[in-house]
């Protein structure tokens, strides 16, 4: 018997050294894989077709019009005959938002719709990590299921063009790579718990100001590069179920009445089969949107939602003949199959759901902590060492601010927000006593604040002015205390959807504070708190530590507290570029920002990192940089093979070392250039990353997977993706600006 099996052993083993041998005779292609395989739930479009198309006969047209408007501030019309219900939204950036009354913004009072509130979009892109982006969809999808809602009005993956945005807080990068790899993940966490993601807001909505009319003109290469490479991926890679339609103007038509974004791109190129909602109040004519792509109208610029542009003017419009029930027909017939799709109708084992529960507010935790930027630690102060430290004097409204709520947009009723101050408390030794200064008053000059809402760079005016009293008492609690925290920076407030800001000075005279507190003791630690940048050179200049942290959730204090003490190691990486100055950023070095009933992108291709690299231009902390309490070192960096072709995928290894004494996590990030193009490129591109745990005094062998197909550019002339042939260089490190080796290959 044990020779028959070391026969068949043998066999076995020559067999498979033959088919090896064929196998380097014929070369194969490989398959593109993403670093990790997100699946998403299969959507097909023709799978419910016999029980829509014997709803819809059974339809009367009034009902069939019911479901292409609000009929609620948040619900479109059901058909309660036929056993359609109504499809139930909720605004979702930072979680689910509290219930809405049906007919008004007042909330509807209800005692059981507390959420979790998790970081916003700047955190969990800086968090770098594929994985927490799944998990933040799924962890929301539950609480949206739990709240018996069908779609969730989230994500918002609009490019950052500028540091003024007013949403910059909520969006996610300048890099149209890092977005659709967080985009993704994110969406198929969310509907793997039957609901929809509505990804918003497509597309080129990239500025508050003048944001309900301005026309925005970008070049076809510029659009297809920049701005719609995460949209593209939301559809054809997550089955993204429903997109929202911007404000704004493209190329002189409103976008939920644009042909060309809605159909020709959005569904006859990517096979969209989902439903494309608009922003609210965006749309502006009736036959002309529907005929154009758009499916729902929401908003509020009346309480009668009879007098929606889809509601009573499309009846009279079918009657009259202007537009016929098959074209009303084919929009009933998306609504009804993303209905089926997420089991709200006729839907048997739908998700229920869970909200507010301690483990999702831990799933809040774990995206906050790996969000948190080291930006500097000279003379390694971090983590904080407490011996001999018997008081600590913690400075700043921003230690005790709470940003759930806020600003204008959707926010969060939660029963848990952790200040920087709570976690302090939460954390630090009972014996080392806390001196608390509120330091700076938020506040704003009501003459020139401006309507809330009224869409202008004019946005919110601070006083500036430090209080004599509240500055007396941090400096107090400064000569008084061993050391000194102060926390900075911004809020919900001041950055806030409907107002793009003035500049990126810090409001409210905190440098002021900053600099009259270290005066009376140096040992003071800064950090900031924001979603966007601001103009923090002189801070950093004379601040020895500085740390950068975002509207982070529930438990943001908790993992603040964990970085300054080191109970975490920090791992964050900027998601965009810190300039030195408002003109070095691309829109306003090229004076293309604001606009005023039209806006031209001008710098094109060279959008955030792009910019600052092509041009030679330093910036404050480059794009993807952040430090640790640990070094890492690259090393051995290798190609699979030298030459490849245009289908094929490059396989990049190297070796990571943790040369530090702590545990930590490097983002490696993998930037290729073209220094022979025979057309326009930016110096260096971001085509890979990978997050990696690499233990002290141990080294990691990573590999990231390129396909060649991302070489490619956008030929306006042939209106096709094209990669040029010739050397390339494919650069690592840990920043835009942070490369550590470098190796060359090409393409054929």
């Amino acid at each position: 018997m044990k020779k028959i099996i070391n026969i068949l052993i043998a066999v076995t083993l020559l067999v498979v050294i033959i088919s090896c041998k064929n196998e380097t005779k014929t070369p194969v292609v490989k398959k593109i894989e993403i670093e990790k395989a997100y699946t998403p739930k299969a959507f097909d479009a023709s799978k419910f077709d016999t029980k829509i198309n014997a709803l819809i006969a059974q339809m009367t047209l009034e009902e069939k019009i019911g479901m292409l408007h609000g009929n609620s501030m948040f619900t479109t019309g059901g058909v309660e005959r036929l056993g359609i219900p109504e499809l139930k939204m909720a605004d979702g950036p930072l979680g689910v938002r509290e219930e809405i009354s049906r007919d008004s913004w007042a909330a509807a009072g209800w005692d059981n719709d507390f959420a979790t509130y998790y970081p916003a979009g700047a955190g969990l892109s800086a968090t770098w990590n594929t994985e927490l982006a799944y998990l933040f969809g799924n962890s929301v999808g539950q609480e949206l299921r739990a709240r018996d809602k069908d779609m969730l009005l989230s994500p918002a993956i609009n490019i950052i063009r500028t540091p003024l945005g007013g949403r910059t807080y909520e969006y996610f990068t300048e890099d149209p790579f890092l977005n659709k790899k967080l985009a993704v993940p994110l969406i198929i966490g969310l509907q793997d718990n039957d609901v929809m993601a509505c990804v918003k807001h497509y597309a080129a909505n990239n500025q508050e100001t003048n944001r309900d009319f301005v026309d925005v003109q970008i070049d076809e290469r510029t659009l297809r590069e920049i701005y719609l490479p995460a949209y593209k991926a939301a559809v054809t890679e997550a089955n993204a179920y429903s997109l929202m339609g911007a404000y704004n103007k493209f190329r002189g038509e409103y976008l939920c009445e644009n042909d060309y974004m809605l159909n020709k791109v959005l569904r006859d190129e990517w096979g969209f089969k989902g439903v494309v909602v608009s922003d609210w109040a965006a749309v502006h004519s009736t036959v002309k949107t529907l005929e154009n792509g758009l499916d729902i109208e929401m908003g509020t610029p009346t309480t009668n939602f009879n007098e929606f542009l889809l509601a009573d003017k499309l009846i009279a419009a079918a009657k009259a003949g202007e537009i016929s029930e098959e074209e009303i027909n084919k929009h009933i017939k998306r609504i009804l199959t993303v209905l089926f799709q997420v089991k709200a109708i006729d839907g048997k084992d739908r998700v229920k759901g869970s909200i507010a529960t301690e483990a999702h507010y831990q799933d809040a935790y774990k995206i906050a902590a790996e969000s948190i930027v080291l930006l500097k630690n000279d003379n390694n102060v971090l983590p904080l060492q407490l011996e001999g430290i018997k008081s600590i004097a913690v400075i700043g409204n921003n230690a005790t601010k709470k940003n759930a709520l806020g600003g204008f947009g959707a926010g969060v009723k939660t029963k848990r927000e952790i200040t920087p101050l709570d976690g302090l408390k939460n954390r630090l030794p009972k014996s080392i006593t806390i001196n608390y200064a509120e330091g700076y008053l938020e506040r704003y000059d009501d003459k020139k604040k401006g309507k809330l809402g009224d869409v202008t760079l004019n946005g919110p005016v601070t006083i500036d002015e430090l209080d004599a009293t509240k500055l007396q008492e941090a400096i107090d609690a400064a000569k008084n205390s061993d050391m000194v925290i102060i926390f900075a920076g911004s809020n919900r407030d001041y950055e806030t959807e409907a107002s793009d800001r003035r500049s990126l000075e810090l409001p409210f005279g905190q440098e002021e504070l900053i600099n009259k507190v270290r005066e009376v003791n140096p040992n003071t630690l800064v950090v900031m708190i924001a979603g966007a940048p601001f103009d923090i050179v002189d801070i950093s200049k004379e601040s020895p530590t500085l740390i950068w942290s975002w509207f982070n959730g529930s438990e943001g204090g908790n993992a603040l507290a964990d970085v300054i003490l080191g109970n975490v190691n920090p791992s964050g990486k900027l998601p965009w570029t810190m300039p030195k100055k408002l003109e070095d950023s691309p829109a306003h070095a090229t004076n293309s920002f604001p606009g005023d009933e039209s806006v031209s992108y001008t710098e094109g291709i060279l959008v955030g990192y792009r910019w600052f690299d092509t041009k030679n231009v330093a910036p404050l902390y480059p794009f993807g940089y952040g430090l640790s309490y640990t070094n890492f070192e690259f090393s051995n960096l290798k190609t699979d093979k030298e030459n490849y072709s245009e289908n094929e995928i490059i396989e990049v290894t190297f070796n990571l070392k943790n040369t530090g004494d702590v545990d930590g996590k490097e983002v490696a990030q993998l930037y290729i250039s073209d220094p022979k193009s025979y057309v326009e490129k930016a110096a260096q591109e971001l085509k890979g990353f990978k997050k990696v745990f690499v233990k002290s005094g141990t080294s990691e062998n990573v590999t990231i997977q390129v396909p060649v197909k991302e070489f490619a550019y956008y030929n306006e002339v042939k209106k096709e993706w094209l990669v040029e042939s010739g050397a390339y260089n494919i650069r690592i490190g840990n920043s835009s600006r942070g490369i550590k080796k470098e190796i060359q290959i090409n393409i054929e």
